[in-house]
Parts: C-alpha cells; sequence; structure tokens
C-alpha cells in the first residue's frame, strides 16, 4: 500500500514526538481512521524521515559549533538492554541530540561539535567538558542542589549562606537586565569568597598528620569536595554576573533532554541502536523547528513533501 505525505507526517509526529509505542500508533490508525498501517511501516516512516534530514544533522552541528552559547547535557538510556548514553548540545535556536556508547571525550569527538567549538559552554561540570579548549560556565541549579544537600544533611552553615547569595546575585543580574555593574559584581565576588572562606572551618580539609603511609588524594566528605569545587571554580560558577548571554542554570540544556527520560518510562528502552538514531535525530529537528516557532505537524509536513523550513537554507 502506498502511504501519503500525511500519513507519514502523523505517524512519525505521534511516534517519535508524542512518545506513543509503534503498536499504539497502528491501533489508533485502525480504529480512529479507519486506515491498515503495520508497524513494520510505522519503523519505514520513521527511517524514511531520518534519511531526509541527514543534511539537517550536519547542519545543526555546524551551527551550534559556530554559536556563542550552548548547553551541554548527557542521561544514560538503554538500547536493547545495553547502557548507552544520550549526548544533548544546544541553545536557543537548535538541538543536536545523539546516541553512543561511551559518555565521556570519546563521544564527544566523535560527535564532533565541542572539539572546534570556541565559545561559552554551560554545562553541569561533568569533567570531559573541561577538556574542551572554551570558556565554561556552571549550573547553579546543580550547585543549589548540592548547598541544599550539605545544609540539610550536614548542617553546613555555609551552604545556606552560599545558596542566599546565589540567589540573591540572580535577582540583581535579572533586574539590571542580564549584566551586572563592574562595582557590584566586585562587591558579590567579595561575599563569596568571604563565606567560602568562613566555610573552612565547618569543612576543614581532611588531617594530613592521619595519612597513615596511604598515597594519593585523601578521602574529603561530599560538603568537603563541593567547597573546594566553588573555590576552585569560583569565576565559571558567577560567569553569569559579569556576561548577559550566561544564564544562571544549565536548564534549557536539561529541558531539551527531558523528553528523552520520559520516552524511557514509557518504553523501558530503545529496541535497537537504529531506532535509538531515528529518535535523536527526528527529535532535534522537531526541537528546533519548534524554538523557531514551526509547529512539529508543519515541519514534519514539509519534510515528506521534500521540503525545509526557510530557516535551514
Amino acid at each position: 500500500m502506498q502511504y501519503g505525505e500525511s500519513i507519514k507526517a502523523h505517524s512519525v509526529y505521534m511516534s517519535q514526538f508524542q512518545l506513543i509505542p509503534y503498536d499504539r500508533v497502528r491501533d489508533y490508525f485502525a480504529d480512529q481512521l479507519g486506515i491498515p498501517v503495520s508497524v513494520g511501516s510505522i519503523f519505514n516512516f520513521n527511517k524514511e524521515a531520518f534519511g531526509l534530514l541527514e543534511g539537517f544533522d550536519k547542519l545543526v552541528r555546524e551551527k551550534l559549533n559556530k554559536s556563542s552559547l550552548v548547553h551541554a547535557d548527557e542521561t544514560g538510556i538503554n538500547v536493547n538492554g545495553k547502557r548507552f548514553w544520550l549526548h544533548c548540545a544546544s541553545n536557543d535556536l537548535w538541538t543536536h541530540f545523539y546516541p553512543h556508547q561511551k559518555r565521556g571525550s570519546d563521544a564527544m569527538n566523535e560527535i564532533g561539535i565541542l572539539p572546534m567549538f570556541k565559545g561559552t559552554l554551560c554545562h553541569d561540570h561533568w569533567k570531559p567538558y573541561y577538556k574542551y579548549d572554551c570558556t565554561h560556565a556552571l549550573c547553579n541549579a546543580h550547585h543549589l542542589r548540592e548547598l541544599t544537600r550539605a545544609w540539610e544533611q550536614d548542617n553546613q552553615n555555609w551552604a545556606k549562606k552560599l545558596i542566599e547569595l546565589l540567589e540573591e546575585i540572580n535577582r540583581a543580574v535579572n533586574g539590571a537586565g542580564g549584566k551586572l555593574a563592574t562595582h557590584e559584581s566586585k562587591k558579590y565576588r567579595q561575599r563569596y569568597r568571604e563565606i567560602l572562606k568562613e566555610a573552612e572551618k565547618e569543612s576543614p580539609p581532611p588531617d594530613e598528620a592521619a595519612r597513615k603511609g596511604k598515597r594519593g588524594r585523601l578521602k574529603r566528605t561530599k560538603s568537603r569536595n563541593l567547597l573546594e569545587r566553588l573555590q576552585n571554580f569560583e569565576e565559571d560558577t558567577l560567569r553569569f554576573m559579569d556576561n548577559e548571554i550566561v544564564p544562571f542554570t544549565n536548564n534549557l540544556g536539561e529541558n531539551d533532554i527531558r523528553m528523552t527520560k520520559v520516552q524511557q518510562k514509557i518504553s523501558g528502552c530503545f529496541r535497537s541502536e537504529e531506532g535509538a538514531e531515528f529518535f535523536c535525530r527526528i527529535r532535534s529537528y522537531i526541537s528546533s523547528c519548534r524554538k523557531q516557532d514551526i509547529a512539529s505537524t508543519t515541519a514534519l509536513a514539509f519534510l515528506f513533501k521534500g521540503e525545509l523550513p526557510d530557516f535551514m537554507h
């Protein structure tokens, strides 16, 4: 049976955007529209969309590579019982998803966005990101969660003070239109350092005298590790004060990747690596179109007509 563009677009929309399992998409076409569409056909529609988007995949990598700000995140996915990682790089206009067996720099190098990127990379301090020669900005939503844990579970008063300070700075930045005056940021930076200096009393480093012949770095508490990270990466933590394109959090990256987690909850896993690749490329396209005010159904209709939205030209 030959299927038209609208059926194909409708099918891909349901399976790849609404995350409806193939057998339920088949049942929808049969029960609601009286159209017999097999699970195999639904798979083939997704495969066709994937092929049509080969040029888009290259385009979005180039756009992100040249952009001034990129959000990066990654999450574990199940591909036919094996652990894979879904990598996301995005900004306010473009989204790129990619599945890989590895989480670190081997995967990031293969994807090809970060090795040549020279803008500001916003992330949650996953160490492989620091291998790339660009400006870094850390997600303060992560810091706030870790500081809350230090305050509530370890009774670290400094953590509570720093939560209040970071939230105060964020309000001030928003009130100033995205960037603080130099004298204002200088005052906040001084208060930041004072809190971390006080924290040394509450969360001191491990006692070197207790080493007892052990080599290497002595074990630290979670609160101590957090304190040292906030000291050593002050610039990247507070970059949102001085650079108006840098956000307080990496929420855009986390939001872009959230639907992947929903997919895993609904389906449990991707049945094949090919299915994960279909999902990533098609979702990259739909997400990018939505960021450019093009509805998902319209974007897919363009695709199966052999046309592409204007922003891709």
